[in-house]
């Protein structure tokens, strides 16, 4: 089963010795929706290949209140995960399984072995640092530059095009942790961005317009 989800996601990024050395070595383990993938100041033994779901990557500041950084898709490693495991560091991060997810854990001693030996293995861990560096700098001009309704406007976009869908299936808590604020404020800015027709809300549910 590894091996065909590896050839289904993968096979237009790794060559077919890279795929057949990931399924001998690689565990797949599966998760439902909110379960923790990664935890802050976890040690982290192997890396996630994701082959289905999303999974949404945060932080979390003194008071232990998360936010967003980025997601997961199918494809996707974490660059983070990354980074710890050759530093031999704790988690900074947290990852959450944004839906039932599956993902492929690889140990670290072969992830830094073929960035050393297979040049679609080191090809591929090196976009994904340019693409999570891009997505970072995209959080911080959010964070810096957008008002909170232009921000939680941009959340929702996002997340249709993560579900390839214009309905979204959530609570307004869940995007006020999201974006490191209260429900109170989310429930007023959905409201507005609902008087403005851009959205359509019901009951755990948003229409993007």
């Amino acid at each position: 089963m590894e091996t065909e989800l590896l050839q289904k996601n993968f096979s237009h990024i790794f060559d077919t010795k890279l795929i057949t050395a990931i399924s001998e070595v690689g565990i797949l383990k599966n998760f439902k929706k909110d379960d923790i993938i990664i935890d802050i100041n976890q040690y982290l033994t192997h890396i996630p290949l994701l082959v289905s779901g999303h999974v949404k990557i945060l932080r979390e500041d003194e008071n232990g209140y998360d936010l967003l950084i980025y997601f997961l898709e199918v494809g996707d490693t974490c660059t983070m995960s990354l980074s710890c495991c050759a530093e031999s560091s704790k988690s900074k991060i947290r990852a959450i399984a944004e839906k039932d997810s599956s993902l492929i854990m690889i140990p670290v001693n072969n992830m830094q072995e073929w960035f050393n030996t297979n040049e679609t293995w080191r090809g591929f861990i090196l976009n994904t640092y340019q693409k999570r560096f891009s997505e970072m700098l995209d959080t911080i001009d959010t964070l810096a530059f957008l008002k909170m309704d232009e921000r939680l406007l941009k959340f929702l976009i996002d997340k249709t095009i993560l579900h390839d869908s214009k309905t979204i299936f959530v609570k307004h808590q869940e995007i006020a942790e999201d974006l490191h604020t209260s429900r109170v404020v989310i429930s007023r800015l959905l409201k507005q961005l609902e008087n403005q027709n851009k959205i359509k809300l019901s009951r755990n549910k948003i229409e993007v317009l």
